[in-house]
């Protein structure tokens, strides 16, 4: 097996970058995304490979991002957030708010 190489990969649709981590092992070329555990294949050469493990990154990034919203529109459903609304309602009627403009500029004054 030769050295283990570290490749940038973007993910064009949720503009993220991850790093893949590739190897020659034997006739093939073998890879894998840390961050996304369930990204690994191998391919026979290091170009298929790297249109392999986009595709493959991508198409778990699509899973994740389904199962979040299917969790969230249960979770809506049963009311888990009401609690959320409630308060927002209930410091609304009590003035305790700020306008977007306002908002956004006690922000940036965090930031700095």
């Amino acid at each position: 097996m030769k050295a283990i190489q570290t490749v940038e990969i973007q993910d064009p649709v949720y503009e993220e970058t991850y790093t893949a981590h590739i190897q020659k092992n034997d006739a093939a070329w073998i890879g894998w995304i840390p961050e996304v555990p369930e990204v690994e294949c191998e391919e026979y050469t290091r170009e298929a490979l790297l249109k392999t493990l986009v595709k493959d990154l991508h198409a778990a990034l699509e899973a994740e991002q389904n199962a979040w919203e299917k969790q969230f529109e249960a979770d809506v459903k049963a009311g888990h957030l009401d609690y959320l609304s409630e308060k927002a309602l209930k410091n609304f009627r009590e003035g305790r708010y700020y306008e977007l403009d306002k908002l956004q500029e006690l922000v940036e004054k965090t930031d700095k």
